[in-house]
């Protein structure tokens, strides 16, 4: 009997979000896909710490503006919603970085040595009972497994240095994250911060003792760039200015247009890492300007489905001001043969592809029955816009 091909959804979140609001669309997302496609994987690609604008100078050029409310407490527990969604993040993002180099010639390279230590990685005794005592211990043999033999792992290794200690932590985070996911998942109660604060700890200590590395590893781990560059981007709040409105929403879009690479870079990867045969990849708004940005620079063979909601895509390449492609060149031959492109006539930031590609796009209109912004924000609540989803996946 032939085998029918797998295939997995990879949703790539718009400008202007940040943790809260990208894991709740990422929630809602996930479920109308199950009710869509029982079964089916669906993969975030949350961008907005890592290709997202910030103010590197806290505002200063903007007058009168003033940076409000929140800390490091509020930053910490908005990177935990990402990784409980997302527990490989972090090691993707180590990932994107250039490949370390492979050593004096005299043994094995860092990268392999850490590989081999993290893939074969088994719990002790001491660690497993800090783990048992909530009830963990099957969880955590389960998040051990997933991440040792994930991609993401595979591909954050090849960066590592002498001894690894970022990627120790990334690991170990990833694996509190899984755990914590999986027992919830199967009924759990959730552990407050502290006490998962305390796993982490005893975990990544052990890790880290298996590198040789010197006391206190833990706390520079905690601070190496990628981790500074996950918790770098405080949680966007509304201040008691307008200018506020600026960013991260219009600051995205100005920062995509002259350093897209990165947030196409992480895509990319997001869809490496994703599972099955095929990948439909469903972008809202910018990210669905860096798909086509990157569908059109690179042929992506897995990749054989594009659906965008609320995206400029049409309206840059008209404009001339989509990065990859210019009137009137056209999508090149390896650009996926369906397109979906769904608008709202209310919403300002969505425009029509069917007319600007139409050996490719297909558009659909719906009606959120919001006027604007919010009509940009209520695709994901409709029932017309799941209609068209289901439709087009079958």
């Amino acid at each position: 009997m032939q085998r029918s091909e797998v295939r997995s959804v990879v949703f790539v979140h718009g400008t202007g979000v940040r943790e809260e609001s990208y894991g709740t669309t990422l929630d809602t997302v996930r479920s109308r896909l199950a009710g869509l496609r029982p079964g089916i994987e669906t993969r975030g690609c949350f961008w907005g710490r890592e290709a997202g604008a910030e103010l590197a100078l806290g505002g200063v050029s903007i007058p009168g503006y003033t940076e409000s409310g929140g800390g490091r407490d509020d930053e910490a527990v908005a990177v935990w919603g990402v990784l409980y969604r997302d527990p490989g993040y972090e090691l993707r993002l180590l990932g994107l970085r250039p490949a370390a180099p492979s050593g004096d010639g005299r043994g094995q390279s860092p990268s392999r040595k850490l590989l081999e230590q993290l893939s074969a990685y088994t719990p002790p005794p001491q660690v497993r009972a800090a783990f048992a005592e909530h009830g963990l211990d099957d969880a955590l043999d389960r998040a051990v497994r997933a991440v040792a033999g994930s991609p993401e792992l595979r591909d954050a290794a090849a960066t590592a240095d002498e001894g690894g200690h970022e990627h120790r932590h990334a690991f170990a985070r990833a694996v509190v994250a899984a755990t914590l996911t999986d027992a919830a998942d199967h009924g759990a109660d959730a552990l407050d911060g502290l006490r998962r604060d305390a796993l982490l700890t005893l975990l990544a200590a052990d890790l880290h003792s298996q590198g040789r590395t010197l006391a206190g590893a833990v706390a520079k781990a905690a601070a190496t760039p990628a981790l500074r560059a996950l918790t770098r981007h405080a949680r966007r709040r509304r201040g008691a200015h307008n200018d506020d409105l600026i960013l991260p929403a219009v600051g995205d879009i100005l920062r995509y247009q002259a350093r897209g690479h990165e947030l196409r870079r992480l895509i990319r990867r997001t869809v490496e890492h994703a599972p099955g045969d095929r990948v439909t990849l469903i972008a809202h708004s910018l990210g669905g300007v860096a798909c086509v940005d990157l569908l059109i620079e690179e042929g992506i063979e897995r990749v054989d489905q594009l659906i965008t909601v609320g995206s400029q895509a049409p309206f840059f390449y008209e404009a001339g001001a989509l990065v990859s492609l210019q009137h009137p060149h056209r999508p090149p031959a390896h650009f996926p043969r369906r397109w979906l492109n769904l608008y709202d006539p209310r919403d300002l930031l969505s425009f029509r592809a069917a007319q600007v590609f139409p050996e490719v796009a297909t558009d659909h209109e719906v009606d959120n029955r919001q006027p604007f912004p919010f009509s940009h924000s209520a695709y994901w609540s409709n029932r017309k816009v799941w209609d068209a989803v289901g439709t087009w996946l079958g």
